[in-house]
């Protein structure tokens, strides 16, 4: 596919947009004031590969922590500010490495002029984040509610503020609950100006609900080659908004750095209890990192030929199963052994 060309802007040692790869966020959602819990939840997350990480900053003992964090932290920090620009002003001095601001609520001019002066001086971007619920009141009238047009027109506001102040190095998200809203949101982004954009669907839900948001949401966006950066936010551990997002770039072939696996519906032939062997595999594989395709298929009469293009898989027999690579047969094995078999085979591509 090709990508929407964009500005590129740095966050920390991370590059978002230009040719840079979609880089994968999360949020932290310890108490913004205990440093033990947010410190343990930001290891975690890094171990599982997340690239940029935001921390809500409500007041001074959040930027102490924020502080400390940066000290041990080894991806680039993002301040979620409200209201108080002093908050970023004094993130910017613990090191944040983004700010993460909707200019329209911290004041006067004067005051984004110093949040955009002080970003600028130490080269943090900004992010200017609108959702359906923080729309202007006049907005909102004039638009007849949280419309797509209605959160568009109030980033492009937020954006001339900052603009007017010579400050470029911003970053946009326009994130909406409704999937069709957000995906016409960013739409219209898209077509007005070259910022990158930091795609997502708010309040998403738990993870079978998010799940299947933002694999429309941000997936359809991702296909029309729009989007630089992405959080998939889940009611739940931040660890797991990492892997729903490798697995969303991994589908829309954006970022295959993970095995991606492909298993048949079974039907009346199969002899196998491929439900439990494709979750097996899924398991076995989910800290692997090979671009690669395996397939997990139902019969050997079949499998084989419709699973080709697969690097590796495995098609079941009656108590058995025989190993493949692109289309041919490599060996045949018992049950028992299917998931140890395609695991050694993995371990030689």
């Amino acid at each position: 596919m090709i990508r929407r060309i964009t500005r590129q802007v740095n966050v920390g040692n991370v590059k978002i947009g230009g040719d840079a790869p979609i880089a994968i966020q999360s949020m932290l959602n310890a108490p913004a004031d205990d440093f033990s819990a947010n410190l343990k939840q930001l290891k975690e997350l890094e171990a599982a590969g997340c690239e940029i990480v935001r921390m809500a900053v409500p007041d001074m003992k959040a930027v102490a922590v924020l502080g400390k964090l940066k000290e041990n932290a080894n991806i680039p920090l993002v301040a979620d500010i409200h209201f108080d620009y002093k908050l970023a002003l004094e993130s910017l001095q613990a090191g944040v490495d983004k700010i993460r601001i909707n200019p329209g609520n911290i004041g006067s001019q004067e005051r984004v002029a110093a949040v955009a002066d002080a970003c600028a001086l130490k080269g943090v971007p900004i992010r200017i984040g609108v959702n359906s619920g923080s729309v202007e009141k006049e907005l909102l009238e004039k638009f007849g509610g949280a419309t797509p047009e209605a959160m568009v027109e109030s980033a492009f506001r937020h954006v001339a503020m900052l603009e007017a102040c010579g400050f470029y190095d911003t970053i946009i998200s326009i994130k909406s609950s409704d999937v069709e809203n957000m995906v016409k949101s960013y739409s219209l982004v898209a077509e007005r100006c070259d910022y990158p954009l930091h795609l997502g669907v708010t309040e998403a839900g738990t993870e079978r609900s998010s799940l299947i948001k933002s694999s429309i949401g941000i997936g359809s966006l991702l296909i029309k080659g729009i989007g630089d950066t992405l959080r998939v936010s889940i009611t739940d551990s931040p660890v797991k908004e990492i892997a729903a997002a490798r697995d969303i770039l991994n589908a829309v072939n954006l970022r295959v750095e993970t095995p991606q696996i492909v298993a048949c519906p079974t039907c009346g032939r199969t002899k196998i209890d491929l439900v439990s062997l494709a979750n097996q595999v899924e398991e076995s594989v989910k800290n692997i990192r090979k671009p690669i395709k395996i397939a997990v298929m139902g019969c050997v009469v079949n499998g084989p030929g419709e699973a080709r293009e697969a690097d590796i898989g495995v098609a079941g027999g009656d108590g058995c199963g025989v190993i493949f690579r692109k289309g041919e047969i490599l060996r045949k094995v018992p049950e028992t052994e299917i998931v140890k078999a395609l695991l050694d085979e993995i371990d030689k591509i």
